[in-house]
């Protein structure tokens, strides 16, 4: 007989899913799933509009990262069209534009999971009273550390709602370019700041307010940090001609624990590479590679993956703390879990550092924005790939010769990471409760910590309509219940 304990949803990530946990008579963790339960059904509903609507409407599945499915999508509908060749390359000044909104939505998105949902555990600790471990505890507790990040975040939307028009939603990428450059006055704003946003200057200094946390936190809990669900995979991530990660083109390359390439194909030729699993259990589905089968050949995306493929980064100061973070494995790929918010940390600081260049770069004042490829470039088919703040996002179209979308594929980063997390659900209900005769509210609170370390996004996977009961039940081996708390 076996006894399940259920967390139903799982909190503080976006879209809802439940943990189920199953144990036998001696309580051991015989297994342990995440299940998605709700159905997307974007793909369909895209089919029959225009093409160029894509990546308006595919932006509309999440309310958090919509910039990169925005981008995806517009790099899919470049390639529908003919634009991004030798032929007719994308304007220079077009390119940097998607760019700078890209870069800022992963400072704003990775500040939102880092201060708001990570480190109030950090500070508090994974049993603490759950009215404390939040951002208001934080508050309470270090309000000059939040005022800093709400300013950080602030001037992130700042940048987005410039760029595409609106803080979320907006349009800015068209077929071959995008709609609006940056002014004179747009960037000296956000280069000096004013009464309503912090200088650039500052936004940096804020923006090292992340790794300074999680250095003092792993100085504090080296051994607890290090040991919380270290799971195998390997790692994947889009790298540029240098082999360095690039979050908005590339190729996708595959490291395994020894940092070797295990692949390294076109975005293109993705369907050549990949595969996906399907369970009866869930929604989600699993991405693998195809030469390895799905045990050895799922892959991690996301910010631990793109530390683990990349050799260095292009900005001063990221690029020393990415030395360090690989000095840490002396060079291995890292599979500590909680070590995916140092590197969201790190990334932080990148991203502010590379809006700086972009800012100070004048190409983002030429009005050269957008190539026309005329109709005798027209493909009808497209694959659009960029790192989202939570991994890699892929967007693959087809439309027939009067524009209509007739197929659509998307593989969103938390699908990517759907394996790795189902590993990390297991490691932690086996480590956290395996033999317990009492299960606490921490030590299911500790689930939720492994999985919040991979910022799901269960919405970009999923939809869901009305309101989500939190649901906890615990049986006997019989089957009977014998607690059960709803909220």
């Amino acid at each position: 007989m076996v006894r399940k304990i259920v967390i139903d949803p799982v909190t503080r990530i976006e879209g809802h899913g439940k943990v189920v946990v199953h144990l036998d008579d001696d309580n051991q963790v015989t297994d342990a799933r995440l299940h998605v339960v709700e159905f997307r059904g974007y793909e369909k509903l895209v089919q029959g509009h225009p093409y160029w609507e894509a990546p308006v409407l595919l932006q509309r599945i999440c309310g958090i990262c919509f910039v990169s499915h925005h981008l995806a999508g517009a790099k899919a509908i470049d390639a529908m069209v003919g634009a991004g060749t030798s032929a007719h390359p994308i304007p220079v000044a077009a390119e940097k534009m998607r760019r700078l909104g890209h870069y800022a939505q992963m400072l704003q998105s990775h500040a939102t999971a880092y201060f708001y949902l990570v480190v109030p555990e950090m500070l508090f600790g994974m049993d603490a009273a759950p009215e404390q471990r939040n951002v208001l505890g934080l508050l309470e507790a270090d309000p000059a550390l939040v005022t800093r990040v709400v300013r950080l975040r602030k001037w992130g939307q700042e940048i987005l709602q410039t760029v595409f028009g609106k803080r979320m939603h907006g349009v800015s990428a068209v077929p071959g370019g995008v709609q609006k450059g940056l002014s004179v006055a747009e960037r000296d704003r956000f280069l000096h700041g004013d009464d309503t946003v912090p200088s650039m200057a500052q936004v940096i200094e804020y923006a090292q307010d992340g790794l300074a946390v999680f250095h003092d936190f792993h100085a504090a809990h080296r051994d607890e940090v290090d040991t919380f669900a270290v799971v195998p995979a390997l790692s994947m991530s889009l790298v540029g001609e240098d082999g360095n990660v690039d979050y908005y083109t590339g190729r996708l390359r595959v490291v395994d624990a020894d940092r070797r390439v295990v692949e390294d194909f076109a975005t293109q030729d993705y369907l050549a590479h990949m595969a996906e699993a399907v369970e009866p259990w869930s929604y989600l589905k699993f991405p693998f590679l195809r030469a390895l089968g799905r045990e050895a050949g799922s892959v991690r995306v996301g910010t631990l993956a793109r530390l683990n493929v990349t050799q260095t980064l292009s900005t001063p100061m990221a690029a020393e703390a990415a030395q360090q973070f690989h000095d840490y494995t002396r060079g291995r790929a890292n599979m500590m879990t909680l070590h995916s918010n140092w590197a969201r940390a790190i990334e932080i600081v990148h991203a502010a550092e590379l809006i700086e260049q972009l800012l100070n770069d004048p190409d983002l004042l030429s009005e050269d924005l957008r190539v026309d490829p005329g109709p005798d470039a027209w493909t009808g088919e497209g694959v659009g790939v960029v790192e989202a703040p939570r991994g890699t996002l892929l967007h693959h179209y087809r439309a027939d010769r009067d524009g209509a979308m007739t197929f659509a594929n998307l593989i969103v980063a938390t699908t990517q990471n759907n394996e790795v997390l189902n590993r990390t659900v297991r490691a932690v209900a086996q480590e956290q409760l395996s033999g317990r005769v009492e299960i606490t509210e921490g030590m299911m609170n500790a689930i939720e910590v492994g999985l919040r370390a991979y910022d799901p996004c269960l919405s970009c996977a999923t939809h869901a309509l009305g309101q989500m009961p939190l649901v906890v039940t615990v049986l006997d081996a019989a089957g009977r219940v014998v607690a059960e708390r709803v909220r």
